[in-house]
């Protein structure tokens, strides 16, 4: 009876042998997939895998024979290519809102993809640095919780923390209890944010999610983003972060821009190809386009010196002058 069991079973087995230990480097025999099969108690015949071979190939499964670097199969493709888990791995690892627990765990889940020679071969997964991860093991949660209450049209209601400076030295964390409509989530400049409406202003408001705990949806609608924004039908989460700097909030303005020719990278790079240009010279070129006029822009706009002059609007170039001229008097003591 556990012969006839293992017999069913032993196509899974054999593409589990081929997952985890070929590659185009590393084949295995009929013979050697018989041995590998012994492992399962399941026994086999070298004839009787040529077969079955052929049965996994039939079924859509990319198995080539191979007489390089010795007779024998191989999986030749995988659901993720070996450079794509490897991408992937990075971002995960690289990820600062997802914790050093859970990097470990998904990059673990990612090895699996590959086989276990293509996995030594992932350096990238092995080091963590674990003082850039965020301590919020609720994260996923959250994150699944938030996507429910988008999906069903309520408002959710969680605490916020945030780290204080007091007098005496001591950074501490102060939470604070907020009622939000949410729109939608994105991943920008290494964090992980929750879009949505505070229910005591009429805007939009950008909070990291690594900072939310304890989410709990509240069984009220919704208020609607077209109440607190430019869109209507559709929440263009791509239109909306292309605006924003470092997704700090700010009055949506048009903004113009003189730039010095050698920085047409950089801000391409900011506002897109389509950014509608103006006076061009062989020193300089002028801009256009919409952005939210806030501390993150001047920053981002100050980073680049007298590369960048701004033209309109009058409150972000006045921002930038005020902001030099205290940065001069710092260092003219």
């Amino acid at each position: 009876m556990a012969a006839r069991r293992g017999q069913k079973v032993k196509l899974l087995y054999i593409i589990k042998i081929l997952t985890e230990l070929t590659d185009e480097e590393h084949p295995l025999s009929a013979t050697e997939i018989c041995e590998k099969l012994s492992a399962y108690d399941i026994t086999a015949e070298r004839k009787a895998i040529y077969d079955d071979i052929e049965c996994l190939i039939s079924f859509g499964y990319d198995i080539i024979q191979t007489r390089v670097p010795k007779n024998g199969y191989f999986l030749a493709s995988r659901d993720f290519e070996l450079p794509e888990v490897f991408l992937l791995g990075d971002a995960v690892r690289t990820a600062k809102f997802i914790s050093e627990k859970k990097t470990r765990e998904l990059t673990s889940k990612l090895d699996r993809l590959l086989s276990k020679h293509q996995t030594k071969r992932n350096i990238s997964a092995i080091y963590i640095d674990s003082s850039n991860k965020t301590k919020n093991e609720e994260l996923f949660y959250n994150i699944d919780r938030i996507n429910t209450a988008i999906e069903e049209g309520k408002k959710i209601r969680f605490t916020y923390s945030k780290r204080v400076l007091h007098e005496g030295r001591q950074i501490t964390t102060e939470s604070k209890t907020r009622t939000v409509s949410p729109y939608a989530m994105t991943w920008q400049f290494d964090y992980y944010y929750l879009i949505g409406n505070y229910e005591k202003y009429d805007n939009l408001m950008n909070l990291r999610i690594d900072r939310i705990h304890s989410v709990e949806i509240i069984d009220e609608p919704m208020r609607h983003f077209s109440e607190v924004s430019d869109y209507r039908d559709t929440f263009d989460v791509a239109d909306y972060t292309k605006k924003l700097f470092g997704m700090f909030g700010g009055n949506m303005q048009e903004i113009k821009l003189r730039c010095s020719n050698k920085m047409l990278e950089q801000v391409t790079d900011r506002f897109g190809d389509k950014i509608f240009i103006t006076n061009v010279t062989d020193k300089t070129f002028d801009f256009t386009a919409k952005a939210a006029v806030s501390d993150a822009l001047a920053t981002w706009i100050m980073n680049y010196g007298a590369n960048i002059e701004v033209i309109i609007p009058t409150e972000l170039r006045d921002k930038i002058k005020n902001r030099a001229e205290k940065i001069l008097e710092i260092y003219k003591k």
